[in-house]
């Protein structure tokens, strides 16, 4: 027979001699094992997982801060092709140009390049041909820029801006000071790709472009404006600042943002040493062919100059769609590196200390257990030497408690039968109490739903009359005010122009005082504005609700933690179920003035047969007075006098019962405010 198919009774025969070993030795195999091979097992995995977990952390904070610098390059680019466009619409500019005087034209082109910190500003006739500079160069007047995506897009009647790299030639052609800014020493940098280059003479422009048009809509030109990236160190400073504020980083660590051409660095706060700048310097080979040759973002530890960073690398390419350079943040791992060690230390003397005392513990406690057995068998074999009631049976194990099972079989038989009894009356009596308990919490809860429901109808009833009222005579008049305002508007035309903000204004108040009624609406009839009742996952319409809210997030620098506990899907109405989330954050926010967290939990709950998911909203504002917890669902009750209608919690609370949930509030002045939303599956 092959050993793979041994019987099991065989190779239970195998441990016979473990089988009836004594007490004292499986209580010595009982307290050493764990100690010795779970324990160095367990601290290998958490080893390991925490290593690659650790890792996976520094990757995260990378991403997320390459996410800021790509957000505020896009928002330079924005910045600068706004500009441009306000300036290619401004009224001066049109009645300039047709007045056909050159010089007065440059110099207008002048104060305005130096108002909006640009580098050069042109303006070119309809064929793309420079008619006049803000820094009229050799040749710079009768260059054709025509051949630029951003310049022929605008010649089509579209502004765009884009980036796009500049020959040191073409920098020349429009000012020398930027072809000198463009120039910069390459330095020999281990791990970079080889190459001939000793210098960098191309320059990385941010470039727009936008039509001029004349009152008649008919084309004048184009106004051309860019902003030089090379040696730029305001804005690669003002990056660094965005996404490594002060404190974002453990002591140690800095964070540095490059922006590179090839993969030359043009502009960079990264140091050579002392304070000089590490221009000129260049990226390692891998990271160019990773980025630059293959298009990914790189998200990894990379050699940065003279030391290791956790880096992040982002391709960036011009208005061709060709890469010619890249985007960069990071931060130095030494001090991470360091922490990592000292945590692994720590762990491993914690584990060894816990080894250490664990074993003398528990041979201490298996001392204690020995002693007593060994007594007790030896008392127990004396005792069935005497008495003639006691009786015994055949010992299912070899050892000490396997000998005092004879001796108590009778005691355990009497002692069982009575334990039954006694359990049979206590289980029978228990269930009694259970049952009435039971009945009295059902009939204690129906009344207080009965109460609830009657008090809501009795405001539903009377709120109904009164909004089907009120809407009616408000939003008569209010349709009046619209239709007007928009016949002034088209009446003025080009005229409206002056008035434009006081017009947008009416349009604003009139669409809120259409909101308020339709809440009104809402909150009274309910049944009416219900929705498609669909399945669906809980955590998606959070994520989704917290799309909405992101720019309240940000302005009140309120950070979110999402911990998604939730798989069972709920019938509701996702938008419903929206607007209850969406009213819950806002008044989270308006809670946190200051900043602070809003965390957002969700789990399932399985109860009486019954299951569903729990939606838990906390935030760390001012909290919510004792004797207004009461009435914060009470429609029209609102703390917040300026901001809300008070209709936001009352609706989010009817919507959530219609659905057979509930909504509970809980609330410590000073320490923050917690909803929990209770659905059924």
């Amino acid at each position: 027979m092959s050993a793979d198919h041994v019987p099991a009774w065989q190779a239970w025969r195998a441990w016979r001699p473990l089988r009836n070993a004594s007490v004292r030795t499986k209580l010595l195999l009982v307290a050493l094992v764990p100690f010795l091979t779970v324990l160095p097992i367990l601290f290998f995995l958490i080893f390991y997982w925490g290593l690659a977990y650790y890792d996976r952390l520094l990757t995260f904070k990378v991403s997320s801060d390459l996410a800021v610098a790509h957000e505020y390059f896009n928002h330079v680019q924005e910045r600068v092709g706004s500009d441009v466009a306000s300036l290619g619409d401004a009224h001066a500019l049109v009645v300039t140009i047709d007045g056909g005087d050159r010089q007065s034209l440059q110099q207008l082109l002048q104060r305005k390049q130096a108002e909006l910190n640009l580098d050069f500003l042109n303006l070119l006739d309809a064929r793309g041909t420079v008619q006049a500079s803000s820094h009229p160069g050799e040749g710079g007047m009768l260059a054709d820029h025509a051949f630029w995506p951003v310049v022929a897009s605008a010649l089509q009647g579209r502004a765009q801006t884009d980036i796009d790299l500049y020959s040191g030639i073409q920098l020349k052609a429009i000012d020398h000071s930027l072809a000198q800014r463009a120039h910069i020493e390459l330095v020999p940098t281990d791990n970079a790709e080889p190459t001939t280059k000793t210098v960098i003479d191309s320059g990385m422009v941010i470039h727009s472009a936008t039509p001029v048009r004349d009152a008649n809509g008919r084309l004048l030109g184009v106004l051309e404006g860019g902003v030089l990236l090379n040696q730029n160190l305001g804005f690669v400073d003002t990056m660094n600042s965005l996404v490594y504020a002060p404190g974002s980083l453990p002591a140690g660590s800095d964070g540095t943002a490059t922006l590179f051409i090839d993969d030359m660095r043009i502009a960079t706060n990264v140091r050579l040493f002392g304070e000089q700048r590490a221009l000129g310097t260049r990226a390692s080979q891998i990271v160019r062919n990773h980025v630059l040759g293959e298009g990914r973002t790189w998200l990894d530890r990379a050699f940065v100059v003279h030391d290791w960073y956790i880096s992040a690398y982002e391709p960036i390419a011009d208005s061709f769609g060709e890469r010619i350079g890249m985007l960069y943040v990071g931060y130095l791992e030494a001090p991470f590196r360091a922490a990592r060690q000292a945590v692994i230390l720590l762990l491993a003397a914690l584990f060894g200390g816990i080894c250490i005392v664990g074993v003398f513990f528990s041979l201490r406690v298996a001392r204690g257990i020995y002693l007593p057995l060994a007594g007790m068998n030896r008392t127990m074999t004396a005792v069935q030497q005497g008495d003639l009631h006691a009786r015994t049976g055949s010992a299912v194990l070899g050892d000490e408690i396997g000998k005092l099972s004879l001796h108590l079989d009778e005691l355990l038989d009497t002692i069982a039968a009575q334990n039954a009894e006694l359990k049979a009356w206590g289980d029978q009596l228990d269930r009694k109490v259970m049952e009435r308990t039971a009945e009295l919490e059902r009939a204690n809860a129906l009344l207080q739903q009965t109460q609830k429901q009657l008090v809501l109808a009795e405001k539903l009833a009377s709120i109904g009359e009164i909004t089907a009222g009120v809407a009616h005579e408000i939003n008569n008049p209010i349709a009046v005010l619209q239709g007007n305002l928009d016949v002034l508007r088209d009446a003025l035309g080009a005229h409206a122009a002056p008035v434009a903000g006081e017009l947008q204004l009416m349009d604003q108040q009139i669409y809120r005082i259409n909101t308020i009624v339709s809440k009104l609406l809402q909150f009274a009839s309910p049944e009416d504005f219900a929705g498609y009742v669909d399945t669906i996952h809980v955590d998606d319409v959070v994520a989704d609700s917290l799309v909405l809210v992101r720019h309240l997030l940000n302005q009140n620098g309120i950070a979110v933690t999402h911990d998604k506990g939730a798989g069972n899907p709920i019938p509701f109405n996702a938008g419903e179920l929206q607007q209850v989330l969406i009213n819950l954050f806002t008044n989270a926010i308006h809670a946190m003035k200051d900043g602070g967290r809003l965390t957002i939990r969700t789990a399932d709950w399985n109860e009486d047969g019954k299951s569903g998911i729990t939606i838990a909203v906390r935030d760390t504002g001012a909290g919510i007075r004792k004797e207004d917890q009461a009435r914060i669902f009470d429609a029209f009750f609102t703390t917040k006098r300026q901001q809300g209608t008070g209709l936001g919690l009352s609706i989010s609370y009817t919507l959530v019962a219609r659905y057979g949930g509930t909504i509970t509030v809980a609330s410590e002045p000073g320490k923050g405010t917690e909803f929990t939303v209770r659905l059924l599956a």
